[in-house]
């Protein structure tokens, strides 16, 4: 962090009051549904199952993620092929896709009319079930195998180089490499990265609405919506958020506990070195982990442009409706995210603020369905909420992307202070001038990726959405869904692939614009 930066003073003083507010926004939520929440006695037998079911499908989500995830993190590392860095950048692609596209794709592949299904019907063979726990688990995996390769190869690559040449000087062979590189790497990593992911999947909403959602393969979370939506049964609902933010809390304090430090050392920054990939043996077993988790990866998407692309033209309009409504969405949710994210960069670069960097990370252990329930307890006295249902999602969703842009803006602004600060003290630039003339020019490829971050999170979403909103006011993401309730399935094909375009090409825009303005 930049130790210098001071002179942004009115934007650092907008920052400690925006992340006031931030606090309160997503606190008072979280009190408001304390405050309904009956006691645990009030949890019923369907209760405690959804709970069970959540821990249970986090677990396996989470164990069968990281187990993969090095396999094929250990090939990306040591090996180099055409095609390489695509299938990296592929990797980082299942985190902007909308859950329920890419749940509409698994079931084009895994499906009981999916590809494989007709694969194994023409041996005779019955075709996939997909429903329940196992498709609820195979959907985390589609998405967490891909984040949790990305986190081992950071690891792998960290290693130093100069260490690995002298390894090999002195004869180390594979198990050795393994045993004094590779392990004590893979125990400093792994933990945390189980931890992230069992957090993500225990706030999953999409995937368990979709793919599980009967009376034993249902998530807290589905069962939030259950009895907010369809029994209107708010201290149900809120009992329930409650036992949410313990089992998300509960999480969040294993993974800040288990981050075990690096014990690798430090080395001169030289390219990673390519090491231990000489026997045959060992290339065939890369070779078949790279191809199955391309596969794993590209078979959904190919499936879903394959059955998308002839039914998009034909879509209904309110389907282009629920589109526009979406884009509009998603553009104010991602400027309300940059217009809280800045002010509090600003604060955060300036010196290391604990209690800021809580703030802005609070909203990774709070589940979305968590905070629509407490944003409806607190509005329902005062307001109609359900003809608040698009503002408050715009303002959840902004929250929700809110660690993403801090981590993001918050190094760039400090570096821009660090590299322009005594050139804009010398020209005497305060203020809003500072911020114009000296630091914005700087944050334009981080403001761009932010945005776009933020833009195709909010395009994709489903969770707050499906709790307020009336059929007038339906996202994208919510009319895909109930035409596919409403076994439109060509309808909803399409659709998927108009998420699909809409939310790869917001990102693309944004982050686009961010990086031409600063090569311009």
């Amino acid at each position: 962090m930049a130790e210098r930066a001071q002179p942004v003073t009115g934007l650092q003083s907008l920052g400690a009051g925006i992340a006031t507010l931030v606090a309160l926004a997503l606190l008072a939520p979280l009190v408001a549904v304390a405050l309904r929440a009956e006691a645990a006695s009030a949890l019923n037998s369907s209760d405690w199952a959804a709970i069970r079911f959540t821990i249970l499908q986090a677990l396996l989500s989470a164990v069968l993620s990281v187990a993969l995830a090095i396999p094929v993190a250990r090939a990306l590392a040591r090996r180099r092929f055409l095609g390489r860095r695509v299938l990296i950048t592929l990797m980082g692609a299942p985190f902007l896709l909308p859950v329920i596209v890419a749940v509409f794709g698994l079931l084009a592949v895994f499906g009981r009319n999916g590809w494989i299904s007709q694969a194994l019907g023409a041996f005779g063979l019955p075709p996939l079930e997909i429903y329940g726990l196992h498709g609820v688990v195979l959907a985390h995996v589609f998405f967490n195998l891909p984040l949790a390769t990305r986190l081992f190869l950071q690891g792998w690559q960290a290693i130093p180089s100069e260490r690995v040449r002298l390894a090999a000087s002195l004869g180390f062979t594979p198990r050795d490499i393994w045993r004094h590189f590779e392990m004590p790497m893979l125990r400093a990593m792994a933990p945390g990265t189980f931890l992230v992911i069992f957090l993500i999947c225990t706030t999953s909403f999409a995937v368990a609405l979709t793919l599980g959602g009967g009376p034993r393969a249902t998530t807290v979370e589905l069962a939030i919506y259950q009895a907010f939506r369809f029994d209107f049964d708010l201290s149900r609902a809120a009992m329930l958020g409650a036992v949410q933010v313990l089992i998300c809390a509960s999480a969040a304090i294993l993974a800040f506990r288990f981050a075990v430090p690096r014990v690798l050392g430090s080395g001169l920054d030289r390219p990673a070195m390519q090491w231990e990939a000489f026997a045959e043996r060992a290339r065939v077993a890369d070779a078949a982990f790279l191809t199955i988790a391309a596969l794993f990866l590209i078979l959904p998407m190919a499936a879903l442009v394959a059955k998308g692309l002839p039914a998009i033209w034909g879509l209904p309009l309110s389907v282009w409706q629920a589109a526009l409504r979406s884009i509009l969405l998603a553009v104010s949710s991602a400027m309300l995210a940059l217009l809280v994210a800045l002010p509090m960069a600003a604060v955060m670069a300036r010196r290391h603020q604990t209690g800021l960097e809580l703030i802005g990370t609070l909203s990774i252990a709070i589940s979305p369905l968590v905070l629509g329930t407490g944003l409806f307890l607190i509005l329902q006295p005062i307001a109609n909420p359900v003809a608040l249902a698009l503002p408050v999602t715009g303002l959840v969703n902004a929250l929700m992307s809110l660690p993403f842009l801090l981590r993001a803006l918050t190094p760039a602004f400090a570096e821009a202070e660090a590299t322009q600060g005594r050139l804009a003290d010398a020209l005497g630039l305060q203020g809003m001038h500072r911020l114009r003339h000296a630091i914005l020019p700087r944050l334009r490829a981080p403001l761009g990726f932010g945005a776009g971050l933020a833009a195709a999170l909010s395009m994709g979403d489903l969770g707050v959405i499906a709790l307020f909103s009336s059929p007038a006011q339906g996202t994208l993401p919510l009319e895909m869904y109930r035409l596919m309730g409403s076994y439109r399935t060509d309808d909803a094909q399409g659709a998927a692939l108009l998420l699909l375009f809409l939310s790869l090409g917001l990102f693309w825009i944004c982050d686009r614009g961010g990086r031409g303005r600063v090569g311009a």
